[in-house]
């Protein structure tokens, strides 16, 4: 099947006193509901709907990161969008909050999951698979939410009703409950799920042992466990591992577009779909589902160029510039740039936008088109797009990898991963010469390869944070030289660049303390 089809599903339990019963017969409680592989693979589906909702992957996790970067910038009258561009976002900014609540109701859900199906009379291998993949979504939210917030509550179980108002954990305990939930998932989750026994045979889109080994490696490299790391990921790239099972496309816009989804350099997407796919007449922005919800994304209109879309977003200059610092082996553009950003581009025969003869009266404007409609056989002008979001790519993997080595003092080995991604885009061997590179100068080059292979992918202000170019005490420390590419980085104070945690929480919870943002 193309897409993994969200079976919606309302767990909601009222405990009342013995007295006074107040349950509904015709809804499901957990004495009733938790009993059949039918129910233990609806609740299981209902966790992948929190990822599409606006707060998540249908439009806010890539808008508020992107926005945040060095490649991308404001170019909307929505100020939650401009403000969070330039680093002012209020703590009542309604999407920060949609970010904040999804990925808690994700938790909720895996939660739930985890703990009301190891007690299920259910085929054992089912379980595991249905548990692994809580443990893996659940890692997930928090890892979203550890780089957003940088410290968040952690709640690992459901909570009784005298424990709602969870601490803000350490970042430690935080980033502990990451580790072990993607390890967990590792251990629980099939390599496939082509060849399984059971009612989620052959569904593509469920979260597999190789995406939750990527995600544990790449939570080890967020946290400079560089060793650990590095183990994690050969487990993807070795021939040997029985997870070394993905390769590069070998073209990179289908990462990108809606007829080559689940290919094989992806080893989690996020499962949209448009109407005609799959029906639905309820756009699914947020809240609880019901039967006639969409699965449709709408970065792909949010991002859309100037009289195609909302036209949000524009890359930054400084990002085109990057694109042309270097030609290919055979002399032309590197292939990225038109794949990325719409440009006038005679040279590369992409002068066109959305089939239309440049529209604009400047040669030189540009917008995205990474996870846009633009460029593809079928323009759908609305926000309905049904393009998948791709949250890990082999290609992330080989430069984590890389990362990882030349932090080991390997740079030889770093070098030959960057070669094996800068390959596809046809650039120069210049393996040798990475090869004698020091330690930092390896660090610069590794920025800029990761900011042309994944720019507008929602990474780039992670990568900044981690590598400590907003902290002052860093020799990575690089604010200057931001301001110098975006003028949207002139506002930015210390801890703005994290997303404040929303008012309405700190509101209601008293053990939830404010992070750098809302100083």
């Amino acid at each position: 099947m193309k897409k993994l089809t969200f079976i919606l599903t309302i767990l909601m339990f009222v405990g009342c006193s013995d007295q006074l019963d107040l349950t509904n017969p015709n809804e499901p409680t957990t004495a009733t509901y938790w009993k059949t592989e039918a129910d233990a693979m609806r609740a299981s589906s209902a966790m992948y709907n929190s990822l599409i909702q606006d707060g998540a992957y249908m439009r806010m996790i890539p808008a508020l990161s992107d926005g945040r970067s060095d490649g991308f910038r404001a170019d909307t009258p929505w100020p939650d969008l401009w403000q969070t561009a330039a680093f002012n976002v209020p703590s009542t900014s309604g999407p920060v909050e949609w970010v904040w609540r999804e990925h808690y109701r994700l938790i909720y859900r895996t939660n739930q999951v985890l703990t009301f199906v190891p007690d299920m009379d259910i085929d054992q291998a089912l379980k595991d698979r249905i548990l692994g993949q809580a443990h893996f979504l659940r890692g997930l939210g928090y890892f979203n939410l550890a780089n957003n917030f940088k410290r968040v509550p952690v709640t690992d179980a459901l909570p009784d009703q005298d424990e709602y108002n969870t601490p803000t954990a350490s970042e430690e305990d935080l980033w502990q409950q990451i580790f072990d939930d993607f390890s967990a998932a590792k251990d629980l989750c099939p390599v496939s799920y082509a060849n399984v026994s059971g009612p989620d045979q052959g569904q593509v889109g469920r979260a597999t042992s190789g995406a939750a080994t990527g995600m544990l490696g790449k939570a080890y490299l967020y946290r400079q466990q560089w060793q650990d790391a590095a183990d994690e990921l050969e487990l993807l790239i070795d021939g040997n591992s029985p997870m070394a099972v993905y390769s590069l496309v070998d073209d990179y816009r289908h990462n990108f577009d809606i007829d080559h989804e689940n290919n094989s350099e992806s080893l989690f997407e996020v499962q949209f779909a448009t109407p005609e796919q799959v029906g639905g007449s309820v756009m699914n922005y947020c809240c609880e589902p019901n039967a006639n919800w969409m699965q449709v994304s709408s970065q792909a209109y949010t991002y859309a160029a100037q009289g195609y879309g909302y036209s949000d977003f524009l890359p930054s200059q400084w990002l085109y510039d990057e694109f042309n610092k270097e030609q290919t082996a055979s002399g032309n553009k590197d292939p990225r740039l038109i794949d990325t950003i719409v440009s006038y581009e005679p040279s590369e025969n992409s002068t066109t936008v959305y089939g239309d003869p440049w529209p604009y009266q400047s040669q030189d404007a540009i917008y995205p088109r990474k996870y846009t409609n633009e460029g593809l056989p079928y323009p759908e002008l609305r926000e309905q797009s049904g393009i998948n979001y791709r949250v890990l790519r082999f290609a992330d993997v080989l430069m984590m990898y890389a990362e990882a080595q030349n932090e080991l003092n390997n740079q030889p080995v770093a070098a030959q991963y960057i070669q094996r991604v800068r390959d596809r885009a046809n650039l120069p061997d210049r393996t040798a010469e990475f090869s004698g590179y020091t330690k930092q100068e390896m660090r610069d080059q590794i920025a800029h390869e990761r900011a042309l292979e994944f720019a507008i992918e929602a990474q780039r202000i992670h990568d900044m944070i981690r590598w400590g170019w907003f902290d002052e005490s860093s020799p990575r420390y690089k604010v200057p030289e931001l301001r110098q590419r975006d003028s949207e980085f002139d506002s930015w104070a210390p801890g703005d660049e994290y997303l404040p945690i929303p008012q309405r929480e700190l509101d209601v919870n008293p053990n939830l303390e404010p992070n750098p943002a809302n100083n």
